[in-house]
């Protein structure tokens, strides 16, 4: 048992971080939950379109446990692009909606994007002895995914531009 200097004796595991008052739950708390239920259902919704797509890309395009896994590369940079994109449009450009980015950005592309298969496979190439390749996908996936944010922003910048200065 250990001790918590503000709050005395502390039965578990302690983290010095957390204090018993960070944990506790209030009215207000209960209240921001129930008047955001709504947007926790939009974003499980988008959250289920996107794992769904991304099942049917690593069913498209599997690979072998000691070869490049292109499908997930594939999934993590066109979701980075399009959520460049997408981030671009909610701040610059479309009035504020409530559910577009929770949809939009954490339900369908956070879905889509998989980071978490990222860091597994990068695991599983390093436990197959292909460690170059697991340290260039690790590398070209961040460098890749942080590049296709940029690019989709750009990419957004460049079509509101052309399609406010047309005909």
């Amino acid at each position: 048992m250990g001790s918590h200097p503000a709050h005395g004796p502390v039965h578990g595991p302690v983290d010095p971080d957390v204090t018993p008052d960070d944990v506790r739950t209030s009215q207000v708390d209960h209240a921001l939950v129930r008047d955001r239920l709504d947007v926790l259902g939009v974003i499980a919704a988008g959250g289920a379109l996107g794992a769904a797509a991304r099942y049917a890309a690593g069913e498209l395009w599997p690979h072998a446990a000691d070869a490049v896994p292109w499908g997930t590369l594939g999934v993590n940079v066109i979701g980075s692009l399009l959520l460049g994109l997408l981030m671009f449009y909610v701040t610059d450009v479309w009035p504020p909606r409530r559910y577009v980015r929770p949809f939009l950005g954490v339900g369908v592309l956070g879905g889509f994007t998989t980071f978490s298969t990222y860091a597994l496979e990068t695991r599983t190439l390093l436990a197959q002895g292909q460690a170059g390749l697991a340290l260039a996908y690790l590398v070209g996936t961040l460098v890749l995914a942080l590049g296709a944010v940029v690019l989709g922003a750009l990419l957004g910048r460049a079509l509101t531009r052309t399609r406010r200065s047309g005909p």
